[in-house]
């Protein structure tokens, strides 16, 4: 696998630096984790909510970790020994130690998640601050109330109507 070279974007152009810092965190990550195997959906009915399912046989609520940090969710699974007393003929249930990082695009928040047949499910929204939102700007009346023009020279009132 080649890697790419990133630092002249960074002197090329202005304020575009966390997105080629982004490209670069994903190629470092692309392959290097494959453990667990995890699934990313995005909800047919809104597309601003999404789950990502981890497979994560064997480990309890107790050995998971979640914390979302710089707009990375990191996934901690530590699994404590307790094979000490048991002698495997196979064993095909890994049970290891991971770290999986997920990048969090912006305002995407975790809103939830759950544990359930060995599968964590993690639940995340896009939550757009209310600047960010499109919203209808009326023309006409209300719009123009209280606001003062200069017609010829002068100062008029605007009015209504």
């Amino acid at each position: 696998m080649s890697t790419f070279d990133f630092s002249p974007l960074y002197r090329t152009v202005v304020g575009f630096d966390r997105l080629a810092s982004l490209i670069d965190t994903a190629q470092r990550l692309d392959g290097a984790q494959g453990y667990p195997p995890y699934n990313i959906e995005q909800s047919i009915e809104e597309e601003s909510t999404y789950a990502i399912e981890l497979a994560v046989a064997g480990f309890g609520e107790d050995d998971l970790d979640l914390e979302v940090k710089e707009g990375q969710l990191v996934i901690v699974g530590k699994k404590d020994g307790g094979t000490e007393n048991r002698k495997f003929l196979h064993r095909g249930i890994a049970e290891r130690g991971f770290i999986r990082r997920f990048q969090l695009a912006d305002h995407v928040v975790v809103t939830g998640a759950n544990l359930k047949n060995g599968l964590l499910r993690i639940e995340l929204r896009r939550e757009l601050p209310e600047a960010m939102k499109p919203r209808k700007i009326a023309i006409g009346a209300d719009a123009a109330q209280g606001q003062s023009n200069v017609i010829e020279g002068r100062r008029t009132k605007v009015s209504a109507a």
